[in-house]
């Protein structure tokens, strides 16, 4: 609990840092007519990928900004992020599909969940409130 208080400002900042080069990979990933699989050739599904990509993007943008504000404006933006890139994945010779977004919802929720315990669960053992 002491070293999530000396750290949770450097991860919230970090959080902030790495979302944006985080934003890009994904949105190459998604855009990009031939994309490495590399999680599909571990996990043998695609939608492994989408889920891998969106969870650490709601991790991320979540740790960032913090309990102090509402995080289903993040959620809602992260998955908003998702719509548009699979609608743009038509425009660049690639399929969009239905259950591609479906992953890509589970990730953000997942993602988002850890962001919550992660910010919440330390500070509530001892009594103090929460991190903004």
């Amino acid at each position: 609990m002491f070293f999530h208080g000396i750290f949770l400002p450097w991860i919230r900042r970090a959080g902030a840092w790495l979302f944006l080069p985080a934003l890009v990979v994904v949105a190459w990933g998604e855009l990009t007519p031939h994309p490495p699989n590399v999680v599909e050739e571990v996990f043998g599904w695609d939608k492994a990928e989408h889920f891998t990509a969106y969870f650490g993007l709601a991790l991320l943008a979540c740790v960032a900004w913090g309990l102090r504000r509402s995080l289903v404006w993040v959620f809602l933006g992260v998955l908003a992020i998702g719509g548009t890139l699979e609608i743009l994945q038509s425009f660049v010779g690639r399929d969009a599909e239905w259950l591609d977004m479906l992953a890509n919802t589970l990730g953000a929720i997942c993602g988002t969940l850890l962001a919550i315990v992660y910010l919440r669960w330390p500070r509530s053992l001892v009594g103090k409130p929460p991190p903004d």
